[in-house]
Protein backbone atom coordinates (compact mmCIF):
# COMPACT_ATOMS: atom_id res chain seq x y z
CA UNK A 1 0.00 0.00 0.00
CA UNK A 2 2.85 2.36 1.00
CA UNK A 3 4.76 4.68 -1.94
CA UNK A 4 6.12 7.28 -2.44
CA UNK A 5 4.41 10.39 -0.13
CA UNK A 6 1.40 12.12 -0.82
CA UNK A 7 1.50 14.00 1.98
CA UNK A 8 5.52 15.69 1.73
CA UNK A 9 4.37 18.61 -0.28
CA UNK A 10 1.38 19.13 1.69
CA UNK A 11 3.48 19.48 5.04
CA UNK A 12 2.93 23.22 5.04
CA UNK A 13 -0.58 23.25 3.92
CA UNK A 14 -1.53 20.95 7.32
CA UNK A 15 1.09 23.04 9.68
CA UNK A 16 -1.09 26.39 8.77
CA UNK A 17 -4.08 24.23 9.33
CA UNK A 18 -3.36 22.92 12.78
CA UNK A 19 -2.57 26.47 13.69
CA UNK A 20 -5.83 27.98 12.26
CA UNK A 21 -8.37 24.99 14.19
CA UNK A 22 -10.56 27.99 15.18
CA UNK A 23 -11.74 27.54 11.77
CA UNK A 24 -12.87 24.19 12.26
CA UNK A 25 -15.95 25.37 14.12
CA UNK A 26 -17.00 27.84 11.57
CA UNK A 27 -16.72 24.81 8.84
CA UNK A 28 -18.94 22.75 11.24
CA UNK A 29 -21.54 25.48 11.94
CA UNK A 30 -21.79 25.90 8.44
CA UNK A 31 -21.98 21.91 7.74
CA UNK A 32 -24.66 21.27 10.18
CA UNK A 33 -26.76 24.10 8.90
CA UNK A 34 -26.47 23.10 5.17
CA UNK A 35 -27.04 19.19 6.18
CA UNK A 36 -30.20 20.35 8.71
CA UNK A 37 -31.39 22.24 5.37
CA UNK A 38 -30.95 19.66 2.93
CA UNK A 39 -32.42 16.54 5.29
CA UNK A 40 -34.12 17.96 8.08
CA UNK A 41 -33.11 18.27 11.75
CA UNK A 42 -33.08 14.56 12.97
CA UNK A 43 -30.05 13.12 12.48
CA UNK A 44 -31.68 9.25 12.44
CA UNK A 45 -32.94 9.84 8.94
CA UNK A 46 -30.43 12.53 7.65
CA UNK A 47 -27.23 10.65 6.58
CA UNK A 48 -25.26 14.14 6.30
CA UNK A 49 -26.27 15.34 9.31
CA UNK A 50 -24.98 12.37 11.47
CA UNK A 51 -21.78 12.61 9.74
CA UNK A 52 -21.16 15.98 10.50
CA UNK A 53 -22.14 15.49 14.11
CA UNK A 54 -19.56 13.04 14.12
CA UNK A 55 -16.86 15.14 12.80
CA UNK A 56 -18.23 17.79 15.49
CA UNK A 57 -17.46 15.63 18.50
CA UNK A 58 -14.18 14.43 17.34
CA UNK A 59 -13.32 18.16 17.13
CA UNK A 60 -14.29 18.40 20.91
CA UNK A 61 -17.27 20.77 19.80
CA UNK A 62 -19.70 21.16 22.50
CA UNK A 63 -22.95 19.70 21.92
CA UNK A 64 -24.83 22.42 23.31
CA UNK A 65 -23.35 24.67 20.34
CA UNK A 66 -24.51 21.14 17.64
CA UNK A 67 -27.98 21.68 19.00
CA UNK A 68 -28.14 25.17 18.98
CA UNK A 69 -26.95 25.51 15.36
CA UNK A 70 -29.68 22.66 14.24
CA UNK A 71 -32.04 24.50 15.55
CA UNK A 72 -30.50 27.69 13.89
CA UNK A 73 -31.12 25.93 10.89
CA UNK A 74 -34.41 24.50 11.66
CA UNK A 75 -35.38 28.69 11.35
CA UNK A 76 -37.10 29.88 7.75
CA UNK A 77 -34.88 32.56 7.77
CA UNK A 78 -31.49 31.36 8.14
CA UNK A 79 -29.76 31.40 4.85
CA UNK A 80 -28.73 28.00 3.10
CA UNK A 81 -24.89 27.38 2.44
CA UNK A 82 -23.59 26.53 -0.72
CA UNK A 83 -20.63 24.21 -1.45
CA UNK A 84 -18.69 25.57 -4.41
CA UNK A 85 -14.50 24.53 -5.72
CA UNK A 86 -12.60 26.94 -7.57
CA UNK A 87 -9.81 25.54 -9.67
CA UNK A 88 -6.34 27.80 -10.34
CA UNK A 89 -3.31 27.45 -12.04
CA UNK A 90 -0.81 28.94 -10.16
CA UNK A 91 3.10 30.14 -10.83
CA UNK A 92 4.76 27.77 -12.54
CA UNK A 93 1.97 25.80 -13.63
CA UNK A 94 0.88 24.43 -9.95
CA UNK A 95 -2.45 23.56 -9.54
CA UNK A 96 -4.51 24.96 -6.70
CA UNK A 97 -8.33 24.01 -5.71
CA UNK A 98 -10.11 26.22 -3.02
CA UNK A 99 -13.18 24.07 -1.67
CA UNK A 100 -15.74 26.99 -0.24
CA UNK A 101 -18.84 26.88 1.70
CA UNK A 102 -20.68 30.35 1.26
CA UNK A 103 -24.04 31.53 1.81
CA UNK A 104 -23.21 34.31 -0.84
CA UNK A 105 -21.28 33.12 -4.22
CA UNK A 106 -21.17 36.35 -5.77
CA UNK A 107 -19.03 37.25 -2.55
CA UNK A 108 -16.84 34.06 -2.91
CA UNK A 109 -16.39 34.93 -6.58
CA UNK A 110 -15.10 38.42 -6.45
CA UNK A 111 -13.03 36.62 -3.60
CA UNK A 112 -11.56 34.62 -5.76
CA UNK A 113 -10.81 37.13 -8.55
CA UNK A 114 -8.67 39.31 -5.85
CA UNK A 115 -6.98 36.60 -4.78
CA UNK A 116 -5.57 36.12 -8.07
CA UNK A 117 -5.08 39.92 -8.83
CA UNK A 118 -3.41 40.68 -5.77
CA UNK A 119 -1.14 37.39 -5.96
CA UNK A 120 -1.19 36.07 -9.56
CA UNK A 121 -1.75 33.07 -10.63
CA UNK A 122 -5.26 32.60 -12.85
CA UNK A 123 -8.61 31.11 -12.03
CA UNK A 124 -9.17 28.20 -14.54
CA UNK A 125 -11.84 26.42 -16.05
CA UNK A 126 -13.69 23.71 -14.27
CA UNK A 127 -12.19 20.40 -13.99
CA UNK A 128 -8.81 21.61 -15.81
CA UNK A 129 -7.24 21.16 -12.56
CA UNK A 130 -9.22 19.00 -10.55
CA UNK A 131 -8.61 15.81 -13.14
CA UNK A 132 -5.10 15.36 -11.47
CA UNK A 133 -6.43 15.36 -7.70
CA UNK A 134 -8.19 12.41 -6.41
CA UNK A 135 -11.14 13.07 -3.95
CA UNK A 136 -9.79 10.85 -0.83
CA UNK A 137 -11.24 9.96 2.84
CA UNK A 138 -7.68 10.69 4.74
CA UNK A 139 -7.62 9.76 8.73
CA UNK A 140 -4.90 10.37 10.73
CA UNK A 141 -3.73 9.16 14.00
CA UNK A 142 -1.05 9.86 16.42
CA UNK A 143 1.39 7.31 17.12
CA UNK A 144 1.69 7.62 20.66
CA UNK A 145 3.04 4.22 21.22
CA UNK A 146 1.20 2.49 18.63
CA UNK A 147 2.78 -0.55 16.61
CA UNK A 148 2.85 0.56 13.28
CA UNK A 149 2.55 -2.82 11.72
CA UNK A 150 -0.16 -4.10 14.22
CA UNK A 151 -2.16 -0.29 12.63
CA UNK A 152 -1.04 -1.43 9.37
CA UNK A 153 -2.72 -4.84 9.18
CA UNK A 154 -5.93 -3.37 11.06
CA UNK A 155 -6.45 -0.42 8.40
CA UNK A 156 -5.98 -3.00 5.57
CA UNK A 157 -8.98 -5.47 7.10
CA UNK A 158 -10.87 -2.59 7.97
CA UNK A 159 -11.00 -1.42 4.09
CA UNK A 160 -8.19 0.88 4.00
CA UNK A 161 -6.42 2.05 0.74
CA UNK A 162 -2.91 3.13 1.41
CA UNK A 163 -1.27 3.69 4.91
CA UNK A 164 1.67 5.97 5.78
CA UNK A 165 3.69 6.94 8.90
CA UNK A 166 4.98 10.64 8.75
CA UNK A 167 6.81 12.14 11.24
CA UNK A 168 4.15 11.68 14.44
CA UNK A 169 1.47 10.43 12.96
CA UNK A 170 -0.12 7.40 10.77
CA UNK A 171 -2.05 8.35 7.29
CA UNK A 172 -4.91 5.94 6.34
CA UNK A 173 -6.15 7.06 2.83
CA UNK A 174 -9.52 5.54 2.21
CA UNK A 175 -12.59 5.61 -0.77
CA UNK A 176 -14.56 8.75 -0.13
CA UNK A 177 -17.66 6.37 0.97
CA UNK A 178 -15.86 4.00 2.91
CA UNK A 179 -14.06 7.31 5.01
CA UNK A 180 -16.64 6.56 8.34
CA UNK A 181 -16.68 2.53 8.05
CA UNK A 182 -13.39 2.42 8.26
CA UNK A 183 -12.68 5.01 11.15
CA UNK A 184 -15.54 3.01 13.01
CA UNK A 185 -13.89 0.03 12.63
CA UNK A 186 -11.11 1.39 13.93
CA UNK A 187 -12.55 2.82 16.83
CA UNK A 188 -14.06 -0.35 17.72
CA UNK A 189 -10.63 -1.58 18.54
CA UNK A 190 -9.43 0.95 20.62
CA UNK A 191 -8.21 3.39 18.04
CA UNK A 192 -8.23 6.86 18.65
CA UNK A 193 -8.51 8.97 15.50
CA UNK A 194 -6.96 12.66 15.61
CA UNK A 195 -8.82 13.51 12.37
CA UNK A 196 -10.90 12.31 9.75
CA UNK A 197 -11.97 14.24 6.87
CA UNK A 198 -11.73 14.47 2.86
CA UNK A 199 -8.53 15.47 1.01
CA UNK A 200 -7.84 15.92 -2.68
CA UNK A 201 -4.61 13.95 -3.15
CA UNK A 202 -2.39 14.80 -6.48
CA UNK A 203 -1.80 12.23 -8.87
CA UNK A 204 1.09 13.89 -10.49
CA UNK A 205 3.67 16.83 -8.84
CA UNK A 206 4.90 20.51 -10.32
CA UNK A 207 8.35 21.15 -8.75
CA UNK A 208 8.87 24.81 -7.76
CA UNK A 209 12.17 27.18 -7.49
CA UNK A 210 12.16 28.85 -4.33
CA UNK A 211 10.88 32.48 -6.40
CA UNK A 212 7.54 30.38 -7.52
CA UNK A 213 7.10 28.51 -4.79
CA UNK A 214 6.95 31.60 -2.32
CA UNK A 215 4.87 33.06 -4.59
CA UNK A 216 2.60 30.19 -5.07
CA UNK A 217 2.33 29.83 -1.02
CA UNK A 218 1.27 33.41 -1.09
CA UNK A 219 -1.51 32.57 -3.08
CA UNK A 220 -2.01 29.74 -1.08
CA UNK A 221 -1.90 31.79 2.42
CA UNK A 222 -4.13 34.24 0.79
CA UNK A 223 -7.20 31.93 -0.10
CA UNK A 224 -6.69 29.44 3.06
CA UNK A 225 -7.66 33.12 5.54
CA UNK A 226 -10.72 34.00 3.48
CA UNK A 227 -13.97 33.09 5.83
CA UNK A 228 -15.29 31.36 2.95
CA UNK A 229 -12.30 28.62 2.00
CA UNK A 230 -12.69 25.67 3.85
CA UNK A 231 -9.70 24.06 2.65
CA UNK A 232 -6.84 24.57 -0.60
CA UNK A 233 -5.20 21.93 -2.33
CA UNK A 234 -2.09 21.88 -4.47
CA UNK A 235 0.06 19.64 -6.08
CA UNK A 236 3.51 21.57 -5.62
CA UNK A 237 7.01 20.10 -4.55
CA UNK A 238 10.08 22.54 -3.34
CA UNK A 239 12.88 21.43 -5.11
Amino acid sequence: MAGHSKWANTKHRKGRADAAKGKVFTRLTKEIISAVKQGGPDPKSNAKLRLVIDKARAANMPNENVERNIKKASNADQSDYYEMTYEFYGHNGVGIIADIMTDNKNRAASDMRIATNKKGGTIASPGSVAFNFDRKGVIEILKNGIVEDDLFLLATDSGAEDFEAIEDRFIITTAPETLYEVKGKLEAQGIKCQEADFEMIPKSYVTCGPEAAKANMELIEWLENLDDVDAVYHNMIEG
